[in-house]
């Protein structure tokens, strides 16, 4: 019993430095893997997360240009949908000022990544084209989809929404439509005998009009499933495979449209900004399944909004930086369709109420814009005209 006595009254054995490093190590084993399952398995597109490598050796391997086209698109959309979620997550850390302007970044940003590419390879049609298309989409394609979708499943419960949220994105809309026509007006209206001057007014007219209209959204935070470190780490991984993909897109969307038949305005209006809003459309779509509309409303209309209101202005400016032409007049036929595609949509939410029928008229107009699209067979220079240089001027 003394013996007893004595062995508990002993001090407790110190770990050794090697049982202490080797916790340690298999607590850092644990976390990564559990970081890991919840950043690539915690999405239901983790099936799509294969297509990543499969692009990335068909471009080493040189396969045919369509199919590293392909293979890219698809591979965006998992990344696009991991990279909001790991924005989110940095957000709740970075507090509402700079977690807003890093959603606002990172909740379109396939959209952001391929148009700075775009202007970096000089490709100002398909920059141009891809942010229209993703605002008309976000419109008239998730928005339309999720009233239609949405309405049919809940014909018996009341369908009214937050008009005023959606008042306030449509209105920053009609902005961002106000300066896309005046541009217009102005370039169709002054007519100078010298082009350098007319290229001058209207490329700092549109400058102009990009500062008035950067915007920047707050972000409601949630409880974060992943720490600081492991979020910025791992949506800087996201980042440089989203760039590598983009850039592949860009590179191979010439080969891509005479490959397949099609007009890279259809494929830059339409076929891009579905796969970069596939996650916005799916979460909208959901969510007007549940009734919940105003959540699907803050989805499409806010992406669009920010869109409109800060990735366009944002390539002006980016632009403006690296003395590259580039404005806000998207030419006649494509100003003319984003006005309608705001017109239409504001005339559709006006009396608060939604119907499946409303859903479908948008996804009526999607079509006949598709069509249009389609048929619309434009060279690259169609929307950039690069000034004659006079006297150092561009």
């Amino acid at each position: 019993m003394a013996g007893a006595r004595n062995m508990s009254s002993l001090p407790p054995r110190k770990r050794s430095d090697l049982e202490m490093l080797v916790d340690a190590r298999s607590d850092t084993l644990r976390s990564f893997l559990a970081n890991l399952h919840e950043v690539l398995l915690g999405t239901k597109l983790f099936p799509l997360f294969p297509v990543v490598p499969l692009a990335i050796a068909a471009r080493c391997f040189r396969f045919g240009q369509a199919w590293v086209f392909s293979l890219s698109l698809i591979g965006l959309v998992p990344l696009a949908e991991r990279m909001s979620f790991l924005s989110e997550q940095i957000a709740y850390y970075a507090g509402p000022t700079v977690g807003g302007l890093l959603n606002a970044t990172c909740g379109n940003a396939p959209e952001l990544i391929i148009a700075l590419l775009a202007l970096h390879k000089d490709k100002i049609g398909v920059l141009k084209w891809s942010l229209l298309g993703s605002t008309i989409s976000n419109l008239l394609l998730v928005l339309g989809t999720s009233l239609f979708c949405g309405g049919l499943a809940n014909l018996n419960k009341e369908r009214q929404f937050d008009k005023r949220q959606a008042d306030a994105n449509l209105t920053l809309l009609l902005l961002a439509s106000l300066c896309h026509i005046l541009v217009l007006t102005y370039c169709y209206v002054v007519k100078n005998d010298i082009y350098m001057v007319d290229a001058i007014s209207t490329l700092e007219l549109s400058r102009t009009c990009s500062i008035a209209m950067l915007e920047d959204d707050d972000i409601v935070s949630d409880t974060p499933v992943i720490g600081f470190a492991s979020s910025f780490a791992w949506l800087v991984g996201m980042t440089m495979l989203v760039t590598i993909l983009s850039n592949y897109v860009i590179s191979t969307i010439e080969a891509a449209s005479e490959s397949w038949g099609m007009s890279i305005s259809f494929i830059s209006v339409i076929l891009l900004p579905i796969v970069g809003n596939a996650t916005e459309h799916a979460g909208a779509v959901i969510f007007a399944f549940k009734n919940k509309i105003d959540i699907t409303l803050g989805i499409s209309l806010g992406s669009s909004a920010q869109i409109s209101l800060f990735l366009v202005p944002l390539t002006i400016v980016v632009a403006w930086i690296k003395d590259i032409h580039m404005d806000l007049n998207f030419k006649l036929l494509e100003t003319g369709t984003l006005v309608l595609a705001i017109l239409i949509t504001t005339f559709t939410l006006q009396d608060g109420s939604w119907h499946y029928m409303k859903g479908l008229v948008l996804l009526l107009c999607y079509v006949v814009i598709a069509a249009l699209f389609f048929f619309y067979q434009t060279p690259l220079d169609h929307v950039y005209v690069a000034p004659v240089e006079v006297n150092g001027y561009r």
